[in-house]
């Protein structure tokens, strides 16, 4: 095997690769000897079959195997003799073959980048902390109360308004006909729920208790039932009466409704989720700003295939969420391009972080282990109650899917690592700052910038002004003595 580079350029390396005749024969007629000594062929005994004959009958499918073998074990090879640290699969291009000559092809592949190493005893975190106020617990409750819908009959006749709760019989039907799933009794219904189909809640304002009134609505193109996508219905509805929502008192009752037994183990329960949440933020606070940190104090040289395949992952995502109409109005504005090109900075920061903690976990000796894989697994298969079973063999039977949950713990073991040498400080702060967007902030601090340099500017005029009188002044006392 001959291997000579041709390209050597930042991370891009190439291999011209030659693979003799004599070698490629030598492995062909390898594998027709094995061929040989299992089939059957009329005339001859086993094992005893002629090698041109079989080269007649299973030349092509044996050259082509072997050709593939060849191309891989002598593409590994090369990339072990050259000490090679592939970043991305080899690409592979046959430049020239033909039956008894030699094979010749070419390996492209990007290898991983120099990480410098960086003293993270350097690095200055903040990690933030949230006292958990009585009126934090008191408005957590209250938000679980107005969860639970309670309503009681309207003390005085009236007509029916936006958010009351009507009890109805209805019967709809197209055609005509009554069809499946239109129909109900004593159902209750909150009126600007938007439940029903466009139109039928609307109908209901203004309808009074005991009253009768029939409703003309069109179902939506896109409507679940292939049967009535677009078509016009009459709905029959007999208002039976009109309930309003009242607030729910938080007291024991609540909390018995919740499947507790006292208003004070509800204050606790509340207490502690409140707490879990705040740690939960305060950990990926201090983990977005130590990432950060590590993508400004590393700058070095990554592979564009990586990125290209990060950012094409994004972008599929973006696509999916603009089919489904689920974008942010500020997405929808952008021009195509202007996306693409934060999506290659995403990718770029997202395969960086990724290289780098990747080989501090190496150098440093950090693994996950079976346990902890184990105990991952678990939790990813309680989350699909009735199903656990299948979960838990497509988990075990993918390799991709086991190092997607063995990715995000080996991350946060190597960010761990980092913060035990780090310098972190504390600062308490309200629970409003604790959950506040840290990119809103970042812009609201690059927005104030310059009314503050501006007004520095004026301040600095200021002075200069007053230092330029102090002098006139100076010198006019001067001059008169």
């Amino acid at each position: 095997m001959q291997v000579k580079e041709t390209k050597n350029e930042g991370l891009s390396r190439e291999y011209a690769i030659v693979i003799p005749a004599a070698d490629i024969e030598g492995r062909v007629l390898s594998k027709l000897t094995e061929i040989g000594k299992q089939v059957n062929i009329p005339g001859f005994r086993q094992g005893k079959v002629p090698t041109k004959l079989l080269r007649q009958r299973y030349g092509q499918a044996v050259l082509g195997e072997v050709v593939q073998d060849a191309v891989v074990e002598s593409s590994s090879q090369a990339i072990t003799d050259n000490s090679i640290n592939p970043a991305t699969q080899p690409k592979i291009d046959v430049t020239k073959f033909e039956d008894g000559e030699d094979l010749e092809y070419t390996m492209a592949v990007e290898i991983m980048p120099e990480i410098p190493p960086v003293d993270f005893k350097t690095f200055k975190l903040e990690r933030l902390t949230c006292e958990i106020s009585d009126g934090e617990i008191e408005k957590s409750m209250a938000n679980i109360a107005s969860e639970i819908v309670r309503s009681e009959p309207i003390k005085r006749a009236r007509k029916a308004r936006k958010d009351d709760i009507v009890v109805i019989d209805f019967v709809g039907s197209v055609d005509g006909e009554e069809f499946d799933g239109g129909k109900a009794e004593d159902f209750q219904l909150t009126l600007g729920a938007g439940r029903f189909i466009p139109g039928f809640e609307d109908q209901l304002i203004g309808a009074k208790p005991k009253e009768h009134v029939t409703l003309n609505v069109t179902f939506p193109e896109d409507y679940g039932a292939e049967n009535l996508k677009g078509k016009d219905a009459v709905f029959e509805v007999d208002i039976k009466e009109i309930r309003e929502r009242v607030e729910t008192p938080i007291d024991d009752e609540l909390a018995k409704s919740l499947g507790l037994e006292s208003l004070d183990q509800l204050k606790d329960g509340t207490r502690q989720q409140l707490e879990q949440n705040y740690t939960m933020f305060t950990r990926n606070r201090l983990k977005r700003d130590l990432l950060d940190l590590l993508d400004e104090a590393h700058d070095f040289e990554i592979p564009p295939g990586m990125v290209e395949t990060e950012v094409q992952s994004i972008w599929e995502q973006f696509e999916e969420a603009r089919r489904e109409d689920r974008l942010e109005d500020e997405d929808k504005e952008k021009s195509e391009d202007d996306v693409r090109a934060e999506y290659e900075k995403i990718g770029q920061r997202r395969v960086r972080l990724g290289l780098l903690l990747a080989e501090v976990g190496r150098v440093n000796n950090i693994e996950v282990s079976a346990e902890e894989v184990n105990q991952a697994m678990l939790q990813e298969v309680r989350r699909y109650p009735g199903q656990e079973r299948q979960v838990m063999e497509y988990l075990q039977q993918n390799e991709q899917a086991m190092a997607g949950l063995r990715a995000p713990i080996f991350e946060d073991k190597v960010v761990d690592f980092i913060l035990e040498m780090a310098e972190v400080t504390e600062r308490a702060v309200s629970p409003e700052e604790l959950l506040a967007d840290p990119d809103q902030a970042t812009e609201e601090k690059k927005e104030a910038a310059p009314k503050k340099k501006k007004a520095a500017s004026k301040k600095k005029r200021a002075s200069n002004k007053k230092a330029d009188t102090a002098k006139d002044d100076e010198e006019a006392k001067s001059d008169d003595c």
